[in-house]
């Protein structure tokens, strides 16, 4: 018996198997969950459909979070399979790589209102279709980032976004915790992924963490994964509206 297990949740924003969030559903798998995952588009789909049947996920949706039919259309369809769910783990991000690298002043309109919608809004958009199938002691988890707190250099508007996304969390777990559901935010470290490839000087980042943090080296997705295995059981019943960092003993703030 794991500590997932009876438990049912979906899964947004794995894009491959360097994502935190194949982390994340590796560790609820092992842990007994059964899941379900999305995936953006066609091209997305080659790759997050293997991964989602080596755990044997029970649906697996296509979903733009920009788009309020295609989420509602995904929770549609996880009513009609499983009538209810237990949690969900919302781990998309997005910002225009030439916004990422300009000065943050130069930010183009289009680009800020984007990163916020897909960033930031998707998860009050997701959460709104979640909670009538969400059972009492169900659990919201969100990825953040230490930019969210702090002006760390190349992150720009995307901690704008990550800052907004925090703020949503207190407000969502504010609302929701009436019905008996928690929503939490993993903050951390920096970890390759698909997504840090588009921030300018990222590898100098993990190589000051190496040399630096408390541990000498960065998270790892499996242990950012454990960390959401504990806001998404019952271990953490009585925790909600908490940003909880995972650095490996600190986060630093590096020059460009």
């Amino acid at each position: 018996m794991g500590l997932m297990t009876g438990k049912r949740g979906i899964i947004f924003g794995v894009a491959n198997e360097m994502s935190i969030a194949w982390g994340i559903a590796q560790q609820l798998k092992e842990q007994g969950a059964t899941l379900a995952f999305t995936y953006l588009n066609d091209s997305m789909e080659k790759r997050v459909r293997p991964l989602a049947e080596s755990l044997d996920a029970e649906l697996i949706l296509p979903c733009d979070v920009s788009n309020d039919d295609e989420i509602e259309a995904v929770f549609k369809a996880v009513e009609a399979q499983w009538g209810k769910l237990d949690f969900v783990v919302h781990a998309v991000a997005f910002a225009d790589r030439a916004d990422l690298k300009r000065p943050f002043s130069e930010t183009s309109r289009a680009g800020f209102a984007l990163a916020m919608d897909i960033s930031a809004y998707s998860l009050v958009a997701v959460t709104c279709y979640a909670k009538p199938l969400l059972n009492e002691g169900g659990s919201i988890i969100t990825l953040s980032y230490l930019g969210a707190d702090r002006a760390v250099p190349n992150y720009n508007v995307m901690g704008v976004a990550k800052a907004a996304l925090e703020s949503s969390v207190r407000y969502l777990a504010a609302e929701l915790g009436e019905q008996g559901i928690r929503v939490n935010a993993i903050s951390a470290g920096p970890i390759r992924t698909l997504a840090a490839s588009g921030i300018a000087n990222f590898r100098k980042k993990i190589k000051l963490m190496d040399d630096y943090a408390p541990l000498r080296r960065t998270v790892t997705q499996e242990e950012v994964g454990k960390t959401a295995v504990y806001f998404l059981s019952d271990l953490s019943s009585g925790v909600t509206g908490e940003v909880h960092l995972v650095d490996a003993g600190f986060n630093i703030v590096v020059s460009a």
